[in-house]
């Protein structure tokens, strides 16, 4: 079985389930268990590229269904592990999608939207793989635009004067561009501006798969190329694509996205519980079940169009999320149950641990905070009773209203330092530290007052 992984990439097939645990706990505070399923289900699939194919295809993945409350991970848990792993990851919420038969997205459009970013990975690696070429030949482009070549002599005495002063003042040209000396200089270039019509058509393939098929067959509908005027700087970034884009088989791109899909694939599908439950036989929510069922042979493997080529979903890794507030994960049909196997609880976050969400992460809100208002020549800093104030109040304000887990912080950090955000600019060189007395003056009686908490925090 080929391998998945980038190019150049560290060695991600040598980490253990322990060491990606480790990797997540950087990002990702508490929820033990659902690091642990993850970090096993990726692991599964280094161990599933050692066997016989045989063996292989028949070791299918262990689709994970994670429970608990808002705020509380599970988004960020997918997405670390997606990055981590350098695989094709894509966030779908099943309340967007309807059956067959009504209007909406239909689930399989979440297999081609997949597809589509791992086309832009491995297209990015591609550019990557040639740009020493490309960037050379978006030189000689911009050499031409500079210095366009003179029309054919009519005598050859003049060839051979005017060819030897050409090539040195190509070379000049050439150098100046280097040291970014014409970085200023106006080109005109030929761009490719996108349109579509203004009409759209529904079928069982969906939007999407129609404005493909229009594309194709009236590529001057969709599309046409016109001539602009910009700075260098820009021309040259838009000449580098366009010659990266010359270098690249675009056969051999479509077929290793469609196999990392395939192989690798990531798919996160949140709000499942918006779908769970029986049909009332009415109402906005008529279609729930509906869902459920087309879901169904896209988690058990089945083929998917896309304008790339089939792709099988056999061995895409799902993990679904749901709050389970209303229903419960016995309210999806039994078929659907089954293919999610591994289920795990996500506790509610406790005052030390949005303690520990405040301080310990690189992107911690706190340090977000601190080097936002540093732009502006601020130089803020938290105390450790601040953070630890911060947190009681989230924990109060989520137990008194709706809990939103880790996000409580987002809204409570904001007004905090609304005041030093707004007069900012005008505080330059100011050192403002946070201490407990400063949350508690802006937030308690925020707080305190239920009614105005529920609108404000």
């Amino acid at each position: 079985m080929s391998r998945a992984l980038i190019a150049g990439s560290s060695d991600l097939d040598d980490l253990t389930p322990r060491q990606i645990v480790a990797e997540l706990d950087k990002h990702v505070i508490g929820q033990d268990d659902a690091k642990r399923a993850v970090a096993i289900a990726l692991r599964n699939r280094w161990r599933r590229r050692q066997l016989d194919p045989e063996m292989a295809e028949e070791v299918m993945p262990k689709n994970i269904l994670m429970i608990g409350p808002t705020g509380v991970g599970k988004t960020e848990i997918a997405r670390r592990l997606a990055k981590l792993a350098r695989a094709p990851f894509s966030k779908v919420e099943a309340s967007k999608f309807t059956e067959v038969g009504y209007v909406g997205r239909d689930v399989e459009s979440m297999i081609r939207d997949l597809v589509e970013i791992s086309v832009g990975m491995v297209r990015q690696e591609r550019r990557q793989a040639v740009r020493d070429v490309a960037e050379r030949q978006a030189e000689s482009r911009l050499l031409d635009l500079l210095l366009p070549p003179p029309a054919p002599s009519t005598s050859a005495a003049d060839g051979a004067t005017t060819v030897p002063d050409l090539a040195a003042t190509r070379e000049n040209f050439r150098q100046k561009l280097a040291s970014g000396d014409l970085d200023e200089r106006e080109v005109e270039i030929e761009v490719q501006e996108s349109g579509f019509p203004g009409f759209q058509m529904f079928t069982p393939q969906g939007v999407e798969e129609i404005g493909i098929n229009l594309k194709d067959m009236l590529p001057g509908m969709f599309s046409k190329r016109q001539l602009q005027k910009m700075t260098v700087t820009d021309a040259r970034e838009i000449l580098l694509e366009q010659e990266s884009d010359k270098l690249i088989d675009e056969q051999k791109l479509a077929r290793e996205a469609r196999r990392r899909v395939e192989q690798e694939g990531i798919i996160f599908l949140d709000e499942i519980d918006k779908v769970a439950g029986r049909e009332s036989g009415h109402g906005p929510d008529v279609s729930r079940e509906g869902v459920q069922r087309d879901l169904l042979p896209i988690v058990e493997g089945c083929t998917v169009a896309t304008k790339y080529g089939p792709v099988k979903t056999d061995h895409i890794l799902f993990l679904a999320a749901g709050a389970f507030h209303v229903s419960k994960p016995s309210d999806l049909i039994p078929e659907l149950q089954g293919r999610f196997p591994i289920r795990v609880e996500l506790s509610a976050l406790t005052e030390a641990d949005l303690v520990r969400i405040l301080t310990e992460p690189d992107n911690a809100l706190t340090r977000q905070y601190e080097a936002l208002l540093g732009a502006e020549g601020m130089h803020v800093s938290f105390t450790t009773d601040a953070v630890a104030e911060i947190a009681r109040l989230a924990v109060e304000v989520n137990s008194h209203s709706e809990n939103i887990g880790a996000r409580r912080l987002a809204t409570m950090l904001e007004k905090l330092l609304e005041e030093v955000s707004f007069e900012a600019p005008d505080m330059k060189g100011v050192r403002v530290k946070i201490d407990r007395e400063y949350v508690q003056r802006v937030l308690s009686d925020i707080v305190e007052n239920r009614d105005l908490s529920r609108y404000v925090l």
